[in-house]
């Protein structure tokens, strides 16, 4: 005898947000690659030209860890996008400073997430894109502003091959 499974009682929010995530995610990657790009790579580049800052803040703006933020900023340099200077703040501390060259690709690569997101949003009747729009803020902001503390992180299934 087969258990049944549990009535679900609520919308899967999780599948819903996780699934339009992912493909959020996988179009922004192949439309940064065409321009030579990663995500992370956009990401430090328009934080760095926003303001001074070091590797560290911007690792924690991209939710990146250490090891991945060295990566990040070593194929910028290699790219001849980006530079590690000492900070004019504090000497001790090295800020990721932009070059002209990656303050050009900045502005494209901007212009490509624009693109993206405009493409998503634009798929939806204006009623329901201003309403998705207001309601995602809510959540931002409200009750899913800060994550809890879990006892292990939660990792993304792997994608099947087939």
């Amino acid at each position: 005898m087969s258990a049944m499974a549990p009535a679900r009682t609520e919308s899967d929010l999780s599948f819903l947000l996780d699934h339009a995530g992912h493909v959020l995610r996988t179009r922004m990657a192949a439309a940064l690659a065409e321009i030579g790009l990663t995500a992370r790579m956009h990401c430090v580049l328009v934080h760095a030209l926003e303001e001074e800052r070091t590797q560290i803040q911007l690792a924690e703006l991209g939710d990146m860890d250490k090891t991945t933020m060295v990566v990040t900023v070593d194929a910028l340099e290699k790219a001849g996008l980006a530079e590690r200077r000492p900070s004019s703040a504090d000497r001790r501390a090295r800020i990721v400073a932009v070059t002209d060259k990656g303050a050009e690709l900045a502005k494209r690569s901007q212009e490509v997430v624009d693109g993206v997101h405009r493409a998503a949003l634009g798929s939806l009747p204006k009623k329901d894109r201003d309403a998705l729009l207001h309601a995602m803020n809510l959540l931002v902001t409200g009750h899913l502003a800060t994550p809890v503390t879990a006892p292990q992180t939660a990792r993304r299934a792997r994608e099947s091959t087939r």
